[in-house]
């Protein structure tokens, strides 16, 4: 088992659902096959517009013959692993190239930058995690408390400006474990669908900040966890907490086309319209692949939404 970096681009070419499946072609076989029970990292090349740079981990669960394309392969993402890092990280940063391994003897970046599918090195791994699931600042921090990321003043900033420990492989399953956590993912996906959706209601259309100064929107996995759903912006919601009761008991619901659907067995339908933003159509991030997938809102529909 080993890292490894997968390149995807947003307006990619190949079968890809980052969540779900990467496809590469058999020169990239023996690489991703390294892969298998083990964490990747999804990289997004500088040459795409507005490049995400290093954008999310997944585990890969196995590598199959693609039935549909002779010659092509998919590794398949363990369900429930995928998750997008709260803040994309750049190929370079202040310090130089993120991604070490890339580097030759001359310390200049190698062809190896250009292969799709190429081992990560456990100190780079290690590197871009901490980096792209850091706490730079809180959506909307709570007054009077410092955000998340900002150094303190005194003995602990000493500690902090230490020199830094050699990364060690051991490290790097401690950072597998944290990734792995129910408490952590909720955390992160929160943050992350509080983000994309500007901290407002996407039902009522509603941008609440508590007496505490944090953002009274909750983050709503549209498939649910238990049902499979991913920890990905794009199968999430930012809702105020009555719109996610009612989104969660089926009494609303989302088209592919975000119109707000109201469940003809509520017991007060008018209520509910009256909670509903004027146009009636649900706000959305603004990246595109961020918006609400139609195959989780189909879900949602399918399975929990009240007709």
């Amino acid at each position: 088992m080993a890292f490894g970096v997968f390149i995807h681009r947003s307006d990619s070419i190949y079968d890809d659902t980052p969540a779900e499946r990467y496809q590469f072609p058999r020169q990239y076989l023996s690489r991703a096959s390294a892969c298998i029970g083990d964490w990747i990292i999804y990289y997004e090349p500088s040459k795409v517009r507005d490049t995400k740079g290093y954008f999310a981990v997944a585990k890969v669960e196995q590598v199959i013959p693609d039935p549909a394309h002779r010659d092509m392969y998919l590794a398949l993402i363990e369900p429930g692993s995928y998750l997008d890092f709260t803040q994309p990280v750049p190929f370079s940063g202040p310090l130089g190239i993120i991604e070490r391994g890339i580097l030759n003897e001359d310390g200049r970046v190698s062809g190896r930058a250009q292969s799709a599918v190429r081992p990560l090195s456990p100190a780079d791994f290690n590197h871009i995690i901490d980096l792209g699931l850091a706490e730079e600042k809180a959506v909307l921090p709570r007054l009077g408390e410092p955000a998340p990321g900002i150094a303190p003043a005194g003995p602990v900033a000493d500690i902090l400006h230490e020199e830094a420990s050699p990364f060690r492989y051991e490290e790097a399953r401690e950072r597998v474990s944290y990734l792995s956590s129910r408490i952590v993912r909720d955390r992160i996906f929160r943050r992350l669908i509080v983000n994309a959706y500007d901290a407002r209601c996407a039902v009522t259309g509603l941008k609440l900040v508590n007496g505490g100064g944090r953002a009274e929107v909750e983050a709503a996995h549209i498939r649910s966890v238990e049902a499979g759903g991913p920890d990905i912006v794009s199968n999430g919601l930012a809702l105020s907490g009555t719109a996610h009761w009612m989104f969660d008991r089926g009494l609303i619901s989302l088209s592919d086309e975000l119109e707000i659907l109201v469940s003809r067995q509520t017991n007060d339908r008018d209520g509910i319209l009256n909670m509903v933003n004027r146009s009636r159509v649900a706000f959305q991030p603004k990246r595109p692949s961020d918006r609400p997938h139609p195959h989780f809102l189909a879900w949602h529909r399918e399975n929990c939404f009240k007709q």
